[in-house]
């Protein structure tokens, strides 16, 4: 299976695609643009904006790299939700994605993706605590379909790990290998989970998306022309799409950094609402 061009704009470090279910309509984001994107409308902010959540037809909950916010679609009104690691002018966020007890995971890194920088957090009826830190380069945010376990990785280390959560969502126990890619020298970077409880990873630097049962076995992969995948996301009338970012950045190949999109035959599950 082979990805096509969705939308051909170059992102520098396209992340975060979110399908709105009740919008259907697909927005991503241009990390290092500063940028949120839908197929017809951008938008640019003066920090970097990394992942979204939806809150209604209308909002959308943002991570900044010093706060989640709610973004209004309509008039590009915004309202402070609550800081994000603001004090700390190295890092900003990355991947992110609401759960399906309707809170929000985000991640963040260093800019310069410094060592450790980064941690992963959950924002939960009004607050924010850091589950994870010490982490580099902070990916792989996505849940099974129950609700019972979260998947995350450091991208640095090659292992996407998964953990079970309580009913509030609270990762509790200790993580665990889910899939190991040390001994192929691939870099996990964003990850979704379809209906089935199989996870999809795109792997930044391989050309592709793999699908994982939910034991951890392989079972397929799409190609995608552009080298740096950077995270999927299902889509489209029947969430059978699969929608894929990717990265311009340091590459100069005409499709680097473009969005795509393939029917991949395989339902998707709808993203969860963000509970404020």
């Amino acid at each position: 299976m082979r990805a096509e061009v969705y939308d051909d704009r170059q992102c520098l470090l396209g992340e975060g695609p979110l399908w709105h279910p009740l919008r259907g309509e697909l927005f991503w984001f241009d990390i290092i643009s500063k940028k949120l994107i839908s197929k017809t409308q951008e938008w640019v902010f003066d920090e970097h904006v990394s992942a979204a959540g939806w809150i209604d037809v209308d909002r959308l909950l943002i991570a900044s790299e010093t706060a989640l916010f709610t973004f209004d679609l309509r008039d590009g009104s915004r309202v402070h939700v609550v800081d994000l690691d603001a004090e700390n002018p190295v890092t900003r966020s990355n991947d992110g994605r609401a759960d399906p007890q309707g809170g929000f995971w985000i991640g963040t890194m260093g800019k310069s993706a410094e060592p450790n920088a980064g941690a992963i957090f959950r924002y939960y009826r009004g607050e924010v605590r850091m589950l994870f830190g010490n982490i580099t380069i902070s990916n792989s945010i996505c849940f099974a379909p129950n609700g019972d376990r979260v998947y995350f990785t450091d991208t640095r280390l090659q292992k996407i790990l998964t953990m079970a959560l309580d009913a509030e969502g609270w990762p509790t126990g200790v993580p665990a290998v889910f899939v190991d890619l040390s001994g192929d020298g691939l870099n996990p970077d964003g990850s979704i989970v379809d209906a089935e409880g199989c996870l999809w990873n795109a792997q930044w630097g391989a050309r592709r998306v793999a699908r994982y049962s939910n034991d951890g076995v392989f079972l397929s992969a799409v190609d995608v022309a552009a080298k740096q995948a950077s995270c999927p996301a299902f889509g489209g009338a029947d969430l059978t799409t699969l929608f894929v970012t990717s990265a311009a950045d340091g590459l100069d190949g005409s499709d680097e950094g473009k969005t795509f999109a393939i029917e991949v035959g395989v339902k998707g599950q709808a993203e969860h609402q963000v509970v404020l």
